[in-house]
């Protein structure tokens, strides 16, 4: 019975981070942003992505899997920025 308690709190505290990590992006998406992708310094990433779980975990200065939220409309503008 313990055990089934365990795996259940722990279930539960998954599907909770997982529908955690998806509400900043449709919050800044509301807000008139988009994520831009190869522009982020090394340090300064905004959120999860290129094997690691946390904002601020990039190692190399504008990597293409990295990205930043901007404003709607201004990461195609940026010298190796993309949406994509």
């Amino acid at each position: 019975m313990q055990i089934s308690k365990r795996l259940m709190a722990s279930a539960m505290a998954g599907i909770v981070a997982l529908a955690t990590v998806s509400l900043p992006t449709s919050a800044a998406e509301e807000q008139g942003k988009e994520k831009c992708f190869g522009v982020a310094k090394a340090g300064k990433n905004d959120c999860a992505a290129n094997g690691h779980a946390c904002a601020g975990q990039s190692k190399t200065d504008r990597d293409a899997k990295e990205w930043i939220f901007v404003p709607s409309g201004t990461c195609e503008r940026l010298v190796g920025g993309s949406t994509k």
